[in-house]
């Protein structure tokens, strides 16, 4: 208990999380995982003997190491630590942590700087879904900046921009970015759309569901019946996405869409997966913008013409923009060309952590 583990704490997005280097921790994906939730001291609901933050928005780590190939300069692991549970999943991306990746790379000396450079492209291996994301960020003097004029809602001021952009996301964890191959299947009696274009991600009217979908999040987190079936559905999609048995993960996410009521494009809710997200995850952003795109999709009918590639999300705390550019197939689909998103990041912490002995 004695020994620090080296780790910075950093704000991504609106996530924050424990960033650490590969050669940190341990190999052994067991003892690595064990020695994680010590850190973050899950499982508990406060995780009082902990450095996380009692949700699951601030219960991540991003674990960073050189890229093994040329296919990118650097290759990031998100890892979700459970909060009152012992989980520890690798199923899914954090494009919230992702823009942290970049900025850290450089304070750890991962990549070589120009102290005259003003700007710095980094190729990320994204190891969760083994796909690439390209984020580019600011420098001055050679180290990262974090100070801007960039505004991204659910953090407070602004900060310096963090451009990301991505590569071949469709399918990158379920195989094809429609599952099923459909625009829409009917689960527990509710048209769903199943897609993955960075996220595994359910997408559903929230009136055929009962709810507006512009409730807050307690009062959608305090509607039982609302809960039990949209958990219903989840598990169904889960084998219907070649994800297998989620009961125990944190994927597939779930989004009910509903018409735009602030100006964007379109209404969103989400449940990632028990608990509803007070903005909306940056992959799962990206997600739901090409549901809204899709033709027949569930979300087509609350969708708002947005005026060139960029999809404005509307959800609880603000918006969050989505640059799909699509082309359409002759089968009548689209084909997803490009994605990126801005996010901003924040160093907060640099130094040791000390876990928690072990039980």
């Amino acid at each position: 208990m004695g020994i620090g583990v080296r780790c910075m704490m950093m704000r991504g997005g609106s996530s924050k999380g424990a960033y650490f280097l590969a050669q940190d921790l341990p190999a052994n994906a067991s003892e690595r995982d064990d020695l994680l939730r010590r850190i973050m001291g899950s499982p508990d609901l406060r995780q009082i003997d902990g450095i996380g933050g009692a949700h699951p928005l601030t219960s991540k780590v991003a674990i960073v190491d050189r890229c093994p190939d040329d296919r990118a300069d650097v290759a990031y692991l998100f890892l979700q630590v459970g909060v009152d549970s012992d989980q520890v999943s690798d199923r899914q991306n954090c494009g919230n942590l992702l823009a942290g990746v970049a900025p850290f790379a450089v304070e750890r000396g991962l990549v070589d700087t120009d102290p005259g450079a003003r700007e710095l492209t980094v190729r990320i291996l994204m190891r969760n879904t083994d796909t690439v994301a390209v984020a580019r960020i600011l420098l001055r003097d050679g180290a990262p900046v974090y100070d801007g004029e960039t505004a991204i809602s659910g953090v407070p001021g602004t900060a310096a921009a963090v451009q990301l952009d991505f590569e071949d996301l469709g399918g990158g964890s379920c195989g094809q970015m429609l599952p099923t191959g459909k625009a829409v299947d009917t689960i527990e009696s509710v048209d769903c759309t199943l897609i993955d274009n960075g996220m595994p991600v359910v997408v559903m009217r929230a009136a055929d569901l009962g709810v507006s979908g512009t409730e807050s999040c307690s009062v959608l987190e305090t509607n039982s019946e609302l809960r039990t079936k949209l958990e219903a559905i989840r598990i169904q999609a889960g084998q219907m996405m070649n994800l297998g048995d989620v009961s125990d993960t944190t994927v597939p996410k779930l989004t009910m869409v509903s018409p735009a009521v602030d100006g964007g494009h379109i209404n969103t809710r989400t449940f990632i997966p028990h608990r509803c997200h007070e903005a909306i995850g940056v992959l799962g952003a990206v997600s739901v913008a090409t549901a809204a795109l899709l033709p027949g999709s569930s979300a087509e009918s609350s969708m708002t013409d947005p005026a060139g590639n960029t999809v404005r999300l509307e959800h609880p705390t603000g918006f969050f923009d989505a640059s799909v550019e699509v082309a359409a197939t002759p089968d009548g689909g689209i084909e997803i060309s490009r994605a990126g998103i801005v996010r901003t990041a924040r160093k907060l912490m640099d130094g040791l952590v000390f876990p928690r002995a072990k039980d």
